[in-house]
């Protein structure tokens, strides 16, 4: 049954004559076939890629890559869910699985939404204002938020991390951090939240909250660097924390941050003098590259490069070794198959129509690309 369920369910359906909408029609599923060639042995069943769709739009949209098939099938959320109006909704920040569920941050919708991993039906909704990421840690989901409205405000509030019982979808318990949030990690029973104050520059904040699990309390304010956003740890359990610098004078900048000098929690220990939008780990390097804006000449400095976790030694300034990152417009989302290392680079091309998923090998190659929905963004693997 397992492996014929995805069939059943992805396989196009009829050419969708009536919604359960009224005045509205359902948009059908999308097909491509992927020349992929899957491990018969392999423990990952396939994965969903969530499409931010650009602010204001209300088209945040989710795709999903089959292995055992070789079927990517694109925007299938509303044929899966005809009866729900907007769809996902406006701009999706996140995306997550966590035992049987998907969990779908939706910014500007101010909601997550959990849907069924299998099937893509959906199981609720959580209101929680302004939300930005999701991170599980003991039968509960985290989600940050900027808690405040979408608008840059230099009063705008603090933010604040929501922990979700993920059987009865309530809100148990808050607890306030730094300026607009972003990524979080947990490392023994501690939660690291990077804090951007993106909402009120140039004024950002520049710290990692640290927050004490067993009572949801905020113990340290880690200073860091201006503007953090994304925040990982890697499998030694060191924490890679990227600052977004001021986009004019301070450049964005890589910190790593581990435990010293007898401390329970971490400390910074080491800069990478690179620029880093996002990254991924797979064995022990690290694959990041950067779309770094600068308000100056208003334009953007691509790169791509990896590190060794171990030694912290910058060993590539390119990990696509065939040229063709030529044809990325702009880098937004990556992510790493965790048996086989092949390297997923997402491209936005102009924010405002269907962006590019790209597969390159381990040696850098590229294996093949495929058209995606509005600004493809975030990746979540799913486990047979």
């Amino acid at each position: 049954m397992k492996h014929t369920f995805f069939l059943i369910i992805f396989l196009p359906l009829l050419m969708v004559a009536t919604s359960c909408r009224e005045d509205e029609l359902v948009v059908p599923t999308e097909y491509d076939i992927i020349p992929e060639s899957p491990s018969p042995h392999s423990k990952v069943r396939g994965f969903y890629l969530l499409n931010e769709g650009n602010m204001g739009s209300n088209k945040c949209t989710l795709d999903y890559f089959d292995y055992l098939t070789g079927l990517y099938a694109r925007n299938f959320y509303a044929e899966r869910n005809p009866s729900v109006i907007k769809e996902l909704g406006d701009v999706g920040n996140d995306i997550g699985i966590y035992g049987s569920k998907l969990y779908v941050v939706v910014n500007c919708s101010h909601k997550v939404e959990i849907l069924d991993s299998r099937t893509g039906i959906r199981l609720g909704q959580v209101d929680i204002p302004n939300c930005r990421y999701v991170r599980f840690h003991r039968g509960k989901a985290y989600v940050s938020s900027y808690v405040g409205p979408v608008l840059i405000d230099p009063s705008a509030p603090k933010g604040a991390v929501y922990e979700i019982d993920t059987l009865s979808y309530a809100i148990t318990r808050k607890v306030t951090v730094g300026y607009q949030p972003e990524e979080m990690e947990i490392v023994d029973d501690y939660m690291y939240v990077a804090n951007s104050g993106g909402y009120r520059a140039p004024d950002y904040d520049n710290t990692v909250s640290v927050i004490q699990m067993i009572d949801f309390k905020q113990v340290r304010q880690i200073p860091v660097a201006i503007n953090l956003h994304r925040l990982k740890k890697d499998c030694y359990g060191k924490l890679w924390v990227s600052s977004r610098g001021d986009y004019q004078t301070r450049p964005s900048r890589l910190y790593v941050l581990q435990k010293k000098n007898g401390f329970n929690t971490m400390e910074v220990t080491d800069t990478i003098p690179v620029a880093c939008s996002n990254m991924a780990f797979f064995g022990d390097y690290l694959y990041f590259y950067a779309t770094e804006w600068n308000n100056y000449t208003a334009s953007n400095t691509i790169s791509y490069g990896k590190i060794n976790i171990r030694t912290l030694e910058i060993v590539s300034t390119n990990f696509i070794t065939d040229g063709t990152e030529k044809e990325i417009t702009i880098p937004y989302g990556i992510a790493i198959h965790p048996e086989t290392g092949d390297i997923f680079i997402t491209d936005a091309k102009n924010y405002v129509s269907s962006g590019t998923l790209y597969c390159f090998s381990q040696d850098g190659k590229k294996k093949w690309s495929v058209r995606t929905g509005d600004i493809p963004a975030h990746i979540a693997f799913l486990r047979i």
